[in-house]
């Protein structure tokens, strides 16, 4: 059974983690498939948004404990297990990062260690009241091997990332909800008509500004202000060009004179 499921309603694609047997833990062996279909969807420019969900009753509760205790009997060296991330688990942050469309994480259950990560590499988060967040890899002396830190900074700041990956305490979803690493807390039930509502709302708009307008977001802490407005003209010369620019703004007018 593939551990990935797709399905689409009008531009949207929604991917559901579907191993609730094993509340959907994520091991190196799942990157391939992951980013397989991540690829798919991002060539496919007739999408205009993505949903992450997880099946049953967690969104994911992490990595594969018995990946981990089979790499501990196998005493394999550090250099090929820095390998095994390096072509395994980290290819899943950097193909979600690269895509140039709206993410939304909806966040059904317990999302924790790559649970937490991959929650937080969505550029949106809506959750269910059952959600819970952690960090949990120190507490079985690890660290985010994934990348999950460079995110979740950038959601919630470093003092409460800080907290996070130091205790490696969960947290609930009205806390996630008070520090900024949800949008929203919604019933069970509505989660996902939520994020489906939220997500054709967003596809409502012209792919190819959504496009812009997320790289924007991309770039924007890392580039200085002077080389932002460039980019920033750059592109709304493009978007100034669209034909759906134009269409709106001639609609606009023709309603005007009603």
């Amino acid at each position: 059974m593939s551990f990935i499921e797709q399905a689409r309603d009008g531009d949207v694609v929604t991917l559901t983690m579907n191993r609730p047997q094993t509340r959907n833990a994520l091991g190196h062996a799942d990157a391939e498939e992951f980013v397989r279909v991540l690829e798919t969807v991002a060539l496919d420019r007739s999408v205009k948004a993505l949903i992450l969900t997880g099946a049953g009753s967690a969104f994911s509760a992490g990595g594969d404990i018995k990946a981990m205790a089979l790499t501990i009997e196998l005493r394999q060296a550090a250099a090929a297990t820095r390998l095994d991330y390096r072509e395994g688990i980290q290819r899943i942050p950097a193909a979600l990062h690269a895509l140039e469309i709206p993410t939304i994480a909806a966040v059904n259950g317990p999302a924790m260690g790559v649970g937490c990560d991959l929650a937080c590499m969505c550029d949106l988060r809506l959750a269910a009241p059952s959600a819970r967040f952690a960090q949990s890899f120190i507490k079985v002396g690890l660290i985010s091997g994934d990348g999950g830190l460079w995110f979740l900074q950038r959601v919630v700041g470093p003092q409460r990332a800080a907290e996070m990956a130091f205790t490696g305490d969960p947290i609930d979803a009205a806390k996630a909800l008070a520090w900024g690493l949800v949008a929203e807390v919604v019933e069970a039930e509505r989660l996902l008509p939520a994020a489906q509502r939220l997500a054709q709302r967003i596809a409502a708009n012209p792919a190819a500004t959504l496009r812009m307008s997320k790289r924007l977001m991309r770039e924007a802490p890392f580039t200085s202000l002077d080389t932002f407005l460039q980019l920033s003209a750059g592109l709304q010369a493009l978007a100034q060009d669209s034909p759906e620019h134009v269409a709106a703004v001639r609609a606009f007018l023709e309603r005007g004179k009603l």
